[in-house]
């Protein structure tokens, strides 16, 4: 790619998973940052802001890299019930507690991409609607036990089991469920490079 550097700013596996299948050559570097939000920020603005953030952290960790040549994708995903942002569960009772106010209803997954090059700054956010089947108390348990969903906004991964018999219909990017509209990020990247 012209000798340029694509840098994902993230330690997710899907996301990773989701620039292979692409055919992307990348690299990952991390850097922990808060991802707090100010508050009352319009809810589709939050997985920006803080994509954003991640992003500005890699740069200035890494400040020896050549910034105008090396691109970093940041992503944050966040999963939103009515108004509501469900974040990733803090134990085994709040993952049972979120997956039992899921069931049967619609949300929104919205993932905000950000990427950076030199001073240049391509920022979005992409929504997913998802609507689930109602789920039993036993599904919801099996489903947490087994597969421990903790690392995950809204307590749940749409390319596992629960996903496979869970999810009545999307609409929107099913790759953005699973954390990042790969399909957009390519076509931005062709931006930039």
């Amino acid at each position: 790619m012209n000798g340029t550097r694509i840098i994902l700013a993230s330690q997710s596996p899907r996301r990773k998973q989701l620039l292979e299948w692409a055919e992307i050559p990348f690299e990952i570097m991390v850097q922990s940052t808060d991802e707090s939000f100010p508050p009352g920020m319009p809810v589709p603005e939050v997985p920006v802001h803080i994509a954003r953030e991640k992003g500005i952290a890699v740069r200035k960790k890494y400040e020896t890299l050549h910034h105008d040549t090396n691109i970093i994708i940041a992503a944050d995903t966040i999963v939103v019930l009515g108004n509501t942002i469900i974040g990733k569960p803090k134990d085994r009772a709040d993952a049972l507690d979120i997956l039992a106010r899921l069931s049967g209803n619609k949300h929104q997954v919205i993932t905000g991409v950000v990427l950076l090059k030199g001073e240049q700054e391509i920022a979005f956010a992409d929504t997913t609607d998802v609507w689930f089947h109602p789920l039993t108390a036993e599904q919801i348990a099996f489903y947490v036990d087994k597969y421990q969903p903790y690392d995950k906004a809204g307590a749940y991964a749409i390319q596992e089991w629960i996903g496979v018999v869970g999810i009545k219909s999307i609409q929107g990017d099913f790759y953005n469920v699973m954390g990042l509209p790969v399909s957009r990020v390519v076509s931005e990247l062709g931006r930039l490079i």
